[in-house]
């Protein structure tokens, strides 16, 4: 029977994920950013899927041939996992295997339910073969600045809820994004318009994550951003790892202008709850 793994029982999931594999999930587990895990055995499990802190998507793991969880699956979305969503006005299934041999496990499981997919890759930055060496340049009416400095100073942006909002999205607390993150923002008139900051952290990886303002789209703040965010990282010997779709178009261009190098791709699925 799949049941909501207690999270103090994470650990048990360590050895089922795939080390090469996305690195949400890995924060899930080891309890840096918040989700839920839903296994085949809270004593011994062998196969589970993560629902992203983030509400960004379900992450299936582990051994993808379990006959006791793939045949349970599709009665526990319809019961469990559908009326949640929706309470948190989520109306997509939107699913992706930890491990390339989950790909048609998901094709198979969910063929009756109009199944989509698209691509997402994933990129990396190293010191050793990083040669953006100047920030980029944009107007001087934008200014970055360090996301420490911005919520120190609480509610003297104008929006300082848009960060907040943004923030914790992704982690449990301001104050845990401090203790585990980095980030920039961008100010125009006393208003922040674009930030970057780590979305997932495992060890000494940092992933990406960009916010903007769509009045302020097309100025090159995401690559501003991105730049200091990446000098960061690098100033303390951390990795930056960016996970974007592959027709984000500009984010993949973002990503490869700031020095970020395809490391693997992979697959996503999903399909309508309505």
């Amino acid at each position: 029977m799949i049941t909501e793994l207690n999270k103090n029982n994470f650990y048990k999931c360590k050895s089922l994920i795939n080390e090469n594999g996305q690195l949400e999930g890995k924060a899930i587990i080891e309890r840096m950013n918040p989700g839920r895990i839903f296994v085949d055995n809270p004593f011994s499990p062998k196969t589970g899927l993560i629902w992203l802190g983030n509400n960004d998507g379900f992450l299936f793991f582990g051994n993808e041939e379990n006959d006791n969880f793939n045949k349970e699956i599709n009665a526990f979305i319809d019961t469990v996992i559908i009326p949640e969503a929706k309470e948190v006005n989520i109306f997509w299934f939107e699913a992706m295997g930890n491990h390339p041999k989950w790909n048609q496990t998901i094709k198979n499981l969910f063929a009756h339910r109009q199944l989509k997919s698209w691509n997402q890759k994933v990129y990396q930055l190293q010191n050793n073969n990083y040669n953006v060496k100047s920030e980029p340049t944009i107007d001087q009416d934008y200014t970055v600045f360090e996301l420490e400095k911005v919520l120190s100073e609480n509610n003297k942006k104008q929006n300082i809820e848009f960060l907040h909002s943004k923030i914790l999205e992704f982690w449990s607390s301001i104050e845990q994004f401090l203790n585990n993150g980095i980030g920039y923002c961008v100010i125009y008139r006393n208003q922040i318009v674009r930030i970057c900051f780590s979305g997932f952290v495992v060890e000494n990886y940092h992933c990406v994550n960009i916010e903007t303002l769509s009045a302020h789209q097309g100025k090159k703040l995401a690559q501003a951003v991105a730049f200091h965010f990446v000098q960061e990282c690098l100033k303390n010997k951390q990795i930056p790892y960016w996970d974007c779709m592959e027709e984000n178009t500009a984010s993949n261009i973002v990503a490869k202008n700031t020095g970020f190098t395809n490391v693997f791709d992979y697959n996503g699925y999903y399909f309508s709850f309505k």
